[in-house]
């Protein structure tokens, strides 16, 4: 069985008012910058991206892969803007207000990889730390390596570098596609804080099924493969809708950072969003030759208990043992017929394990 791990936000006693829940340029372009450079993750957008993204000069294009680090695997926590601003502009000056370490920290964030996150990562003044970033960049590949080296050595330059490449984003395509979208998310954003106006911090589990929250203890739990905690008791937390975030939760969750939760946006990615437990139910449940074999006959149509004893030589009583394994798992579709119940499978839902798998270990 998958063990339980999630990624928690502690929230207790904050009020509803320091709860942001808002669209942001920076936070949906590092989305886009994501699908471009990881486009497996998002089959459904990867095709348009990149579409987009062939309006960005030639010159900037291998930026793209030379920035990796900022948007591939993870993405840098400067790209979730803890109070977003209207424009893309007006987001980066914040960002340029952070300092060398806190901006090179989260650029050469080789930590994503630990579980739970060091309290210290400082790459600029460690040499351990630095290492160990360089080595990370390294195993990304030799353009990645390269501007981890340019980063330590000058980072005035290279993150000067890295937001007039994100501005020329905004101006050969980002900037459409924002017009586009931020209406929607704008929409979106506007209903949830009326929700949590009215609701209080109970309503963000509605944002999506793999959200949970704890009122009474004032815990949000982002159901991830991911064990970490966030702190968000001193200055509340951001949630940041997404058009093509999906299906990424992404979070905040560093030390020293305020958490920022990115979540899809509903209505921008149509697939039905499967908790961890559920696909932990659903392999488990599929593991078992004998239940494996059910499945082959009740995918050919539905079936009684009786029959499927009779067909596979085995007792009443043990098929309806795997019969409720099955059916608990969402596998199964039932119906009663007179004094009959038959069981067939649920191909919809078998269909799409495949998908939710990639999806849960994705998120």
């Amino acid at each position: 069985m998958i063990s339980t791990v999630v990624t928690s936000v502690d929230i207790a006693g904050v009020p509803a008012d320091r709860i942001r829940i808002t669209p942001s340029p920076l936070a949906e372009l590092g989305a886009v910058l994501h699908v471009l450079a990881e486009p497996q993750h998002h089959p459904n957008t990867a095709a348009a991206v990149a579409r987009m993204a062939a309006a960005l000069p030639a010159e900037l294009a291998p930026d793209i892969e030379e920035f990796g680090l900022l948007w591939q695997s993870g993405r840098a926590d400067f790209l979730f803007p803890p109070d977003p601003r209207p424009s893309l502009r007006e987001e980066l000056d914040d960002v340029d207000r952070l300092d060398d370490e806190r901006w090179v920290a989260a650029a050469l964030a080789a930590h994503r990889a630990v579980s739970p996150a060091p309290r210290t990562w400082s790459p600029l003044r460690d040499p351990i730390v630095r290492q160990r970033a360089l080595a990370a960049a390294r195993a990304r590949g030799p353009r990645q390596a390269a501007w981890a080296e340019r980063v330590l050595a000058d980072p005035a330059a290279e993150r000067e570098r890295v937001r007039r490449f994100l501005l020329a984003c905004e101006s050969a395509f980002f900037g459409t596609v924002w017009r586009r979208i931020r209406p929607a998310l704008a929409e979106e954003a506007d209903r949830r804080r009326v929700d949590l106006a009215r609701e209080g911090i109970g309503a963000l589990g509605r944002i999506s099924h793999a959200i949970g929250v704890d009122t009474e203890r004032g815990i949000l739990t982002i159901d991830k493969l991911q064990d970490q905690i966030a702190d968000g008791r001193g200055g509340g937390m951001t949630l940041i809708p997404s058009a093509y975030g999906a299906p990424h939760l992404t979070v905040v969750y560093a030390p020293g950072w305020l958490p920022v939760l990115q979540y899809p946006a509903p209505g921008w990615d149509p697939r039905p969003v499967l908790r961890v437990d559920e696909l932990d139910a659903r392999l488990t449940a599929l593991a078992h030759p004998l239940r494996l074999r059910f499945c082959r006959t009740l995918a050919r149509g539905p079936h009684t208990t009786g029959e499927l004893a009779d067909f596979w030589r085995v007792t009443a009583p043990e098929v309806s043992r795997h019969l409720a394994v099955l059916k608990a798992a969402g596998l199964l579709i039932s119906a009663r017929r007179g004094r009959y119940v038959t069981y067939r499978l649920d191909m919809e839902a078998c269909a799409g394990l495949g998908q939710q798998l990639v999806d849960v270990l994705g998120r």
